[in-house]
């Protein structure tokens, strides 16, 4: 383990590298705000929902936020206190991320279906003071999530999108009357944390990901300090986009903010409904996308069964999740080359595919992006050459600045500022980039990372298991879906049925619940007794499960 001194070190070394080079600058999310309101008032937004629909333009949200951002500071809040928002991907969440980053605040998405467990971790772990939330969606009651989530000893302002709130909360219409239209203009350091954003790993508990202003504007920085400007970069943006990642998603956030830094007209999804995201297509135009391949593949299903027109999407992004051969085949039906981007929270946008040859897009994931580096490393920690296969070693400008609880950075850097990602894979001759497997015990349920070992420790509390072994589980919708390998004790029969309800009493989100159960009488291990996950998952890819 590299020790925190170390690290910080490497840290600032590498700051200083892209300061030097004009990559990491002085502007802030609220200098560039400003700017691309000013250049982009007009751009068009579209947040489809069914709950809270909204169509508006980039002008207009900015001068909602900039009434937020005053009603913020009534509340007292200030440069560097945090706010959580757990919000699906409406109007209301991108102005609360603006406000915030206005006002200098930290913000703290939090994916909308997660449980009363993880919001209470996250909350505690920022120490965030305030927290925003819908009174309900999709049928969740988030005030009871909310008071199950508790104590949540630093939070002092509960806010609440809809009509109904808690004892001592207050609604967003509420809010906003209590604003008004000017707040302080604090000034900004872009080095300083502006978004803590969490994702699953291999810890039982989620990991808070920091990010800074110029981690997040490394890419506009640079191309101003080329000379190209905003302007230009926006105008590389060609047509409307459709944006289905929640704003819990690293790529959600950054797609709730681009129409603000680039001018992209944008239409917005709350929730992916297939027929909903065909007709949206249709009706907008849209030439671009992102996302999983069940994203991809139940919408070219919805646009044959509904007959809706989609011959204007031109390009859509596959990631976040398990990219196959055949799932590069449908984009290259759908008329334009299909290819894979491999990154993560902690480091965006790593690799990605371009429109070169199918071999290259289809088996790889892509050349190394403008200014970043990747290693492949031996068991040994040595470079391994060419072709050979071994842990994945990363940095650039993008790379994140730590996580919340540094402990977790002395097994995740290494001396130099690289980041062990935790991914196996190769480089060949050419500089394409393969992942071949995955050293960190996650599984990627449709682009939602799940810690196997989280749900291990859930399943530990269940009557009658002695112990688990959780891995993914191969799924042509979604990628992959969580698997658990149970040993139970004698004459206990553990069901499906049980571990659902198990983890519905836990307030667990639906999505973390496995969705098979194997029991068997022993797990397979190495001479030390360590379990053979990766013997665990050929058994899930060949069919090929013990008789218990």
């Amino acid at each position: 383990m590299l020790d925190l001194e170390t690290i910080r070190r490497d840290r600032a070394a590498r700051i200083a590298r892209w300061r030097a080079e004009g990559v990491y600058g002085d502007l802030t999310y609220a200098d560039y705000i400003r700017e691309g309101a000013a250049r982009f008032g007009g751009t068009r937004l579209v947040f489809h929902s069914r709950q809270r629909p909204h169509d508006t333009t980039v002008g207009n949200m900015d001068r909602d936020a900039t009434r937020l951002a005053a009603a913020f500071h009534a509340l007292g809040l200030s440069r560097g206190d945090a706010v959580a928002i757990v919000l699906p991907t409406w109007a209301e969440t991108t102005l609360a991320c603006l406000a915030a980053l206005k006002l200098g605040l930290t913000v703290v998405p939090i994916v909308a279906i997660y449980g009363a467990r993880e919001i209470g971790f996250i909350v505690r772990q920022t120490r965030a003071k305030a927290l925003v939330t819908p009174d309900a969606w999709r049928g969740h009651d988030y005030l009871q999530r909310v008071e199950a989530a508790c104590p949540m000893p630093d939070l002092v302002h509960r806010i609440v999108v809809g009509d109904r709130a808690s004892p001592g909360a207050v609604t967003w219409d509420e809010l906003l009357s209590h604003g008004g239209d000017h707040h302080p203009h604090p000034e900004g350091d872009a080095d300083n944390v502006c978004l803590i954003i969490y994702t699953s790993g291999t810890t039982a508990d989620p990991k808070g990901v920091k990010h800074t202003h110029n981690t997040m504007l490394c890419d506009l920085n640079a191309d101003r300090s080329a000379g190209t400007g905003v302007s230009a970069v926006g105008a590389q943006v060609a047509g409307p986009t459709l944006s289905v990642f929640p704003a819990g998603h690293i790529a959600g956030f950054l797609a709730m903010l681009r129409p603000f830094l680039y001018g992209a007209e944008t239409v917005f999804m709350d929730q992916w409904i297939p027929e909903d995201g065909a007709r949206l297509i249709a009706q907008h135009r849209i030439t671009s996308s992102t996302g999983t391949p069940i994203f991809l593949s139940s919408l070219m299903r919805a646009a044959k069964e509904t007959g809706a027109d989609i011959s204007s999407l031109r390009r859509f992004g596959l990631g976040a999740a398990p990219v196959t051969p055949e799932n590069v085949r449908w984009t290259d039906k759908l008329g334009f080359p299909g290819a894979r981007v491999y990154g993560m929270t902690e480091h965006t946008a790593i690799s990605a595919g371009g429109e070169g040859p199918f071999e290259k897009r289809a088996f790889t994931d892509g050349q190394i992006t403008p200014r970043n580096e990747v290693r492949i490393l031996g068991e040994d920690g040595r470079d391994l050459p060419a072709g050979e296969a071994g842990e994945i070693a990363s940095r650039g400008p993008r790379l994140f600045m730590g996580y919340v609880d540094e402990r977790l950075d002395q097994a995740s850097f290494l001396p130099g500022g690289w980041f062990k990602t935790g991914d196996i894979g190769r480089l060949d001759a050419d500089g394409y980039l393969t992942i071949t497997d995955r050293k960190k015990d996650i599984i990627i349920r449709g682009g939602e990372n799940i810690s196997a070992k989280e749900i291990e420790d859930l399943l530990a509390g269940l009557p009658g298991v002695i112990e688990s072994a959780v891995t993914a589980m191969p799924d042509p919708e979604m990628g992959e879906r969580v698997c658990a390998f149970v040993i139970a004790q004698p004459d206990v029969t553990v069901t499906l049925d049980d571990v659902a309800s198990h983890f519905r009493r836990l307030g667990v989100t639906r999505q973390k619940t496995p969705e098979k159960v194997v029991q068997l009488d022993d797990l397979p291990r190495t001479a030390s007794g360590k379990v053979k996950k990766a013997e665990l998952r050929d058994w899930l890819r060949t069919s090929s499960l013990p008789a218990v």
